[in-house]
């Protein structure tokens, strides 16, 4: 002899049953809607107002850390440019200093030649020596300042690439 399951007393302890006792349309809907899978949303649940706490004082710690690192950077670049730019008026100055005392040196050799023939070759061997010289001279100054820019640039530069990469990280 079987016996009939009773109605609303589960036999096995296994997996619930769903029972439709009416066939209308609003029964059928509630049934289905019943036995429809429960879905979680896929949104991010909001944060309590502890983490956005936590998370804004952490955003103006970093803002903070950002501001110093690039004031630090700048003025390790200032440290730079001015110590540079203090060389490159030594080097600026010793070269006019060289110059004038060739200057003075022609000057002094043509007052004491004895024909126009020998003034003339005195200056034109002063000048192209002062033109190749001048021309040597501006050469390095223009090498050196290249110089002194790239190494003025490069903590600024290297902030610069950090910052590109924490802020690619973030996004």
């Amino acid at each position: 002899m079987t016996k009939k399951p009773t109605p609303g007393v589960r036999p096995h302890a296994s997996a619930p049953t769903l029972t439709v006792v009416a066939d209308t349309p609003v029964a059928l809907a509630r049934a289905s809607e019943a036995a429809a899978p429960v879905t979680t949303p896929t949104t991010p649940t909001p944060s309590t107002p502890t983490q956005g706490m936590k998370t804004m004082i952490n955003s103006t710690v970093d803002f903070a850390t950002i501001g110093k690192d690039n004031l630090e950077a700048f003025t390790a670049s200032s440290k730079i440019w001015m110590a540079g730019v203090q060389d490159l008026t030594k080097q600026f100055a010793a070269t006019a200093k060289a110059s004038l005392e060739e200057s003075v040196a022609t000057f002094k050799a043509l007052t004491t030649v004895k024909s126009v023939q020998e003034a003339i070759e005195l200056q034109t061997t002063y000048s192209k020596t002062a033109i190749s010289k001048a021309l040597a001279e501006s050469t390095k100054l223009t090498e050196a300042s290249l110089k002194l820019t790239e190494q003025a640039l490069a903590p600024i530069t290297a902030r610069m690439a950090v910052a590109v990469g924490s802020f690619s990280k973030a996004a």
